[in-house]
């Protein structure tokens, strides 16, 4: 499946999520996703922003682990991943979409009474930040190559 009929599917779970263990489970999907939208770049994207879809692929792996070893849930939707044509407009999507899971986990960690919940969501925050970061030096890398006369 294509990455932003992905992003596209992940952010319609998100918005439909209302229970807290499923708003938890779309953000590690959307880690999920991050992580195998880097392996493929790092594999078939530019030459030039290889390396920084490697260190996106490593920052949604390792934060999409975490989770599912609190939630040990069911499939992981970033399997399906199979093409990604639009480098720009899927990292931006990926960016807004890490941003409204964000937003998520801070409503969950504002209204849960639960100590282990709370830091969850905060760790989950935390990991989602520092993939957006990744997201964004990707982008900055797929730019710098755009001017220096390369094609993205």
């Amino acid at each position: 499946m294509e990455a932003m009929r992905l992003i596209g599917a992940t952010r319609t779970a998100l918005a439909q999520a209302r229970a807290v263990q499923d708003i938890v489970i779309e953000a590690w999907q959307t880690q999920a996703l991050a992580g195998a939208i880097g392996s493929h770049l790092a594999v078939h994207g530019p030459f030039e922003a290889r390396a920084a879809a490697g260190g996106l692929s490593e920052a949604g792996t390792r934060a999409s682990g975490a989770l599912r070893q609190t939630l040990r849930t069911g499939p992981i939707r970033a399997a399906q991943l199979t093409e990604v044509r639009d480098h720009w407009g899927v990292l931006t999507g990926l960016c807004a979409l890490l941003g409204e899971v964000g937003i998520a986990l801070v409503g969950v960690a504002c209204s849960t009474d639960e100590d282990a919940l709370y830091w969850q969501c905060i760790e989950a925050i935390d990991a989602a930040d520092e993939t957006s970061d990744r997201v964004r030096w990707l982008q900055r890398r797929l730019s710098l190559r755009e001017r220096e006369g390369g094609a993205a």
